[in-house]
């Protein structure tokens, strides 16, 4: 699991890219679980926590920018 700290220090493009590519693996590991092939469910919770992190950290600096 990635640190908020290190998170922070990078950029709105770098993070937009990790969002993608989570979404993927959380999609990939949807249907992983679905077809019974999934080990460790407690990816999904750990990938869909570090989308809303992300998510949050993008959110926070575009108020930052607004204000």
């Amino acid at each position: 699991m990635v640190k908020v700290k290190d998170l922070r220090a990078k950029s709105d493009a770098e993070l937009n890219s990790m969002v993608q590519d989570l979404n993927k693996e959380a999609l990939s590991l949807r249907f992983s679980q679905a077809t019974g092939q999934l080990a460790n469910t407690a990816r999904r919770r750990q990938v869909r926590r570090e989308i809303a992190q992300i998510k949050t950290i993008l959110t926070e600096r575009q108020t930052k920018k607004g204000e």
